[in-house]
């Protein structure tokens, strides 16, 4: 479902990532497969830096779809964001892709919080992080990081904040577990 950047994936994410439903909501933008190749080598090294975390979402033949991404890393909490390619909108690998990630984050790497800045037009992805029980709105929670990331508006924010703990994420994990066990 996941697996390191690779820079042999640029042309099939990057393809991907320019359809017109995607291209709006990727954090860092490429015009071309050059600059998309530059760009994954850039994150590449960051991550290597400690700087951020970036994983290539996968389906089940190996094929890349996506990307998932802890940008802005700071006292062990970081912002969240995923693209997934149009044709494979609707199939479920947004929410295994999630899975995965959160399990390595909070478990693996000692993630403490990740916020999600979510533009308030953007009507799929608040539809889709509305789908996580273990989500809080950040807004009220983290009034300073909302107020950050909204401090370019003149008027209105733009974006709305969610926030996931890993206490959160580790109770919703345990009920599932608990769940899955009950059944068998």
């Amino acid at each position: 479902m996941l697996k390191k950047r690779e820079l042999q994936d640029a042309p099939v994410l990057y393809d991907l990532m320019k359809h017109p439903e995607v291209f709006p909501y990727v954090r860092h933008k490429a015009y071309s497969t050059d600059e998309f190749y530059f760009l994954t080598k850039q994150t590449i090294e960051a991550e290597e830096n400690g700087e951020l975390i970036s994983r290539t979402i996968i389906d089940e033949y190996n094929q890349p779809i996506g990307t998932i991404n802890l940008f802005d890393i700071q006292d062990n909490k970081g912002f969240l964001a995923t693209w997934i390619g149009q044709p494979y909108f609707g199939q479920g690998y947004n929410k295994l892709a999630k899975d995965a990630f959160f399990d390595e984050l909070f478990f693996s790497e000692n993630m403490e919080a990740i916020f999600i800045k979510i533009r308030k037009t953007n009507t799929r992805s608040l539809k889709a992080i509305l789908k996580l029980p273990f989500v809080s709105l950040g807004n009220v929670l983290y009034p300073q990081v909302y107020e950050n990331i909204n401090s370019v508006s003149t008027d209105e924010p733009i974006y709305e904040l969610f926030v996931i703990t890993k206490e959160q994420y580790e109770i919703h994990r345990n009920l599932e577990i608990n769940e899955d066990e009950a059944v068998v």
